[in-house]
């Protein structure tokens, strides 16, 4: 425990105690001084210290010094992991939407990496806990996290070479037909650095294959196979050929509701309500790492993406039996059902 133990000059005297620890300690930020003293680390002639409260000079002060947010965050939680398959080298999870894979700004703690270093300590010695690879805070499904080094740089080869497969499922807007490929450059968005962007330029080579599962009145479920792995590829893919995912706050429709298009009342208060982006990991091929043995495993779609399918069928049924059945090819746009065919899939296995 490191504890500073000081005694305010008199030249401190009449400032408030946060004031007086800026000037003594001024190796220190006096945000991260005024958190150690929310968090009572501050005391003052043996009392829990007050930011506000002035200092007159002589008095004696502890203070206990806390680790910052990131500076705790590579620390084990135990935290539940849903393990589909698990040996000496690899770990598969599923994971639920809402948690977060690795410690950033906002979420230093409760992230998979946390949880990881609770199971399995010895991953402490793998760089970043043996994850290779992440998916989205609120995107649901399966990731793979390397139990030694030999295996993660393995399997981040294998990521480099394109040859683990990837097969996700997402419900988006517009009536989506047939099979398709979107191959353009992702890169940080010019106009808003929290945001990625189809950018020309400057972007990294990006490719995703789509193909439409089932359409209804103004929506489609689809999977995506991807060649690549950017951030927040499919996300950023989809709403560029204006079929952006429902319920993402990011690049989807403000307030979750394409303008103009017409829904009845229930199903417009699902989707408004509904809380994340639906997209889904819910298939994983790999060689395995120590075996060199292909590996696949598959992940149900969880109940909120199936509450949603169940939801436009029944839209979709009532608009036919009404006869208001139509696709809103303004939103779709035009001639992308011509881009490069995607695989069967049962050659999923055996793709490159």
């Amino acid at each position: 425990m490191n504890i500073h133990h000081l005694t305010i000059p008199p030249d401190c005297a009449n400032l408030r105690l946060d004031q007086a620890l800026a000037k003594m300690m001024p190796e220190y930020s006096r945000s991260r001084l005024q958190t150690w003293i929310k968090a009572g680390s501050v005391k003052v002639s043996g009392q829990i210290g007050d930011a506000k409260s002035k200092v007159w000079g002589g008095e004696a002060v502890t203070v206990e010094v806390l680790p910052s947010a990131e500076e705790s965050a590579f620390q084990p939680e135990d935290i539940a992991l849903n393990i589909v398959f698990e040996d000496d080298h690899i770990l598969v999870i599923d994971k639920p939407a809402g948690l977060v894979v690795h410690p950033a700004a906002g979420n230093w703690s409760g992230t998979l990496l946390n949880a990881l270093l609770h199971y399995l300590p010895q991953v402490e010695s793998v760089p970043r806990a043996g994850i290779v690879h992440r998916l989205d805070k609120e995107t649901s499904g399966l990731l793979v996290v390397a139990k030694t080094i030999t295996a993660q740089t393995d399997l981040v080869r294998q990521l480099q070479a394109r040859t683990v497969k990837r097969e996700y499922r997402a419900i988006v807007w517009g009536v989506v037909h047939g099979k398709g490929k979107v191959n353009a450059p992702i890169g940080r968005n010019p106009h808003d650095r929290l945001k990625m962007a189809v950018v020309k330029h400057f972007g990294k080579p990006a490719v995703t294959h789509f193909e439409a599962l089932e359409h209804f009145s103004h929506h489609s479920y689809v999977r995506c196979l991807l060649e690549t792995g950017r951030t927040h590829q499919i996300r950023v893919h989809m709403q560029s050929i204006k079929a952006p995912l429902v319920g993402d706050p990011v690049y989807g429709p403000r307030g979750g509701i394409v303008p103009g298009v017409k829904i009845d009342a229930q199903l417009e208060e699902t989707l408004r309500a509904f809380p994340r982006q639906a997209l889904h990991a819910a298939r994983l091929g790999l060689i395995h790492p120590a075996t060199g043995e292909f590996m696949q495993w598959r992940s149900e779609l969880p109940e909120d993406m199936k509450t949603l399918l169940a939801t436009l069928r029944e839209e979709a049924r009532l608009a036919v039996l009404a006869g208001t059945d139509e696709e809103d090819e303004q939103w779709w746009g035009e001639g992308l059902q011509e881009d490069a065919d995607l695989e069967d899939d049962e050659d999923w296995d055996d793709e490159a």
